[in-house]
């Protein structure tokens, strides 16, 4: 056997300085990798030939790539060429409509370890209207607050801490801890930056979404993402425009529901500040069961119809030795077996915008996320009430919700920029056994962020309830040895890293 780099992504200035050195252009293109993988299916020579066969005919190369993504729907080469983004100066609201495309990768400037400078977008619905005057006040209001907050748990932290002062890593510590809560003021119309990773297939469905979009500032992302893409590969964006389908449904929905107003029931009603709410909606009926009967099917090779019969007829303490075996071996980082994906549960979740930035990131999870809604009430984080901020960082809120009821009244989609971190959306959420035991070894661990870590600790408990025999390891990585020996009675063997 014998494996070969194909290619790989490559800086920008490098590909430049090649093309100064007399490399052609064309060839600088991951089209050619496309099209010479499409060609393995019906081309018996050697994949290096077909690949140098496509670098000597690049526009040959493009034509074939159009034929078989447009004309036969083959739309799985696209994926073969990789795109690295650069986004630059995206407000806090359209990176969330960003990330949430699953199959691309991000890396994003987090607002919980960098003090922020206040960058911001002015959305261009409001540029030259008198609600940008209150967008701007707003913004000065949430610059002092922010600065007013920080400096004050930064300082009530090294008063808690005065050992921790000198050592550089623990100082560092207190001061992240500081700028995650101070963060809870910052408004959504605030600027990050991040990496993109994504592959040409799902770079076109990006950019056809966002030729859709509400949002001018998505619809520009859209437009530069789409001219980066195609000045490189022009043979495999091919659907960009916007599609109806994509943007009818929440809307033909939304009137028929209208029309339906006098017998619609009455929204519920949610406290102004508490802790997020999380309830489990709906979940896979005898789920450990149907999980048990899995794992036979696959340790037996018995039909699944058997293995359901052998477990339906199993007591209690013979199926759950089952999972005492499957999970014996587990580390604090190893996923759990497959078989758990048959399992799901579905939770609906009121969270802070802060916590949804943590939530947002599980994208192999299902999430349809509503729009923001000041109804649903905010997040104060505790540090701020113990250090009697609390009329500091509502008064903020108060104008936040005065500015975006203004604005709502005439561009009911552009509003949400002026809310802040700490107000809050809906979230219905559904997710696999398995994905859910990675979602908790990560965001109930001692590591992740305070508000994340009550969601995570809700989802656990609400998941024990309705397959407690399955979801036995279910626990933070910082408990997972403590969980482990509760268990089985003695710690978990953790093998020595590798050099």
């Amino acid at each position: 056997m014998r494996v070969v780099l194909a290619g790989y992504n490559v800086d920008t200035r490098t590909l430049k300085r090649a093309e100064e050195s007399g490399i052609s252009k064309d060839h600088l293109t991951p089209e050619v990798i496309s099209a010479a993988y499409a060609r393995i299916s019906r081309d018996p020579r050697p994949v290096g030939e077909l690949r140098q066969a496509a670098l000597d005919a690049v526009e040959k190369a493009r034509a074939s790539n159009r034929n078989i993504v447009f004309e036969m729907g083959h739309h799985s080469i696209a994926e073969h060429a990789v795109f690295n983004f650069d986004v630059i100066g995206l407000s806090r609201l359209a990176i969330e409509h960003l990330e949430r495309f699953r199959l691309c990768s991000y890396t994003e400037k987090s607002q919980r370890y960098i003090t922020l400078d206040h960058d911001f977008v002015i959305p261009d619905e409001l540029k030259n209207t008198p609600l940008e005057s209150e967008l701007l006040s707003l913004i000065a209001s949430q610059a002092a607050c922010y600065q007013k907050i920080y400096q004050a748990l930064k300082a009530r932290l090294m008063e808690k801490h005065p050992d921790w002062e000198k050592k550089k890593a623990k100082k560092r510590l207190l001061d992240g801890w500081a700028k995650e809560d101070a963060r809870y003021v910052t408004l959504l119309a605030t600027t990050g930056q991040l990496g993109l990773t994504a592959n040409a297939r799902n770079l076109e469905l990006m950019i056809r979404r966002f030729a859709g979009a509400r949002l001018a500032e998505l619809r520009n992302l859209g437009t530069q993402l789409h001219n980066a893409g195609s000045s490189v590969a022009p043979s495999l964006l091919l659907f960009t425009e916007t599609s109806s389908y994509d943007t009818s449904i929440s809307k033909d929905i939304r009137e028929f529901v209208n029309a339906q107003a006098p017998t619609w029931n009455p929204r519920a009603s949610y406290s102004q500040d508490g802790a997020s709410a999380v309830r489990l909606v709906d979940h896979t009926p005898d789920a450990d069961r149907l999980v048990a009967a899995s794992l036979l099917h696959i340790a037996t090779n018995e039909s699944f119809e058997k293995c359901k019969v052998q477990v339906s007829g199993m007591s209690v303490k013979h199926l759950a030795e089952i999972f005492r075996l499957t999970l014996k071996h587990m580390q604090f980082y190893d996923t759990a077996p497959r078989e758990f994906e048959h399992a799901h549960l579905t939770f609906e979740i009121v969270l802070s915008s802060a916590a949804y930035g943590q939530l947002k990131r599980h994208r192999m999870t299902t999430q349809s996320i509503q729009k923001y809604d000041p109804g649903l009430g905010y997040t104060v984080p505790p540090s701020i009430k113990e250090a009697g901020l609390t009329e500091d960082f509502l008064n903020h809120l108060e104008k936040a919700e005065t500015v975006y009821y203004k604005i709502a009244d005439s561009l009911p989609d552009v509003a949400p920029y002026v809310l802040t971190n700490a107000h809050r959306r809906r979230v219905l959420m559904t997710v696999n056994l398995r994905e859910l035991y990675h979602f908790v070894r990560l965001r109930e661990d001692a590591h992740a962020q305070w508000d994340i870590r009550i969601i995570a600790k809700q989802m656990k408990d609400l998941a024990s309830q309705a397959m407690p025999m399955s979801s036995f390891l279910l626990s933070g990585k910082d408990t997972f040895p403590e969980v482990y020996k509760t268990a089985y009675g003695k710690p978990p063997i953790f093998p020595t890293p590798a050099d």
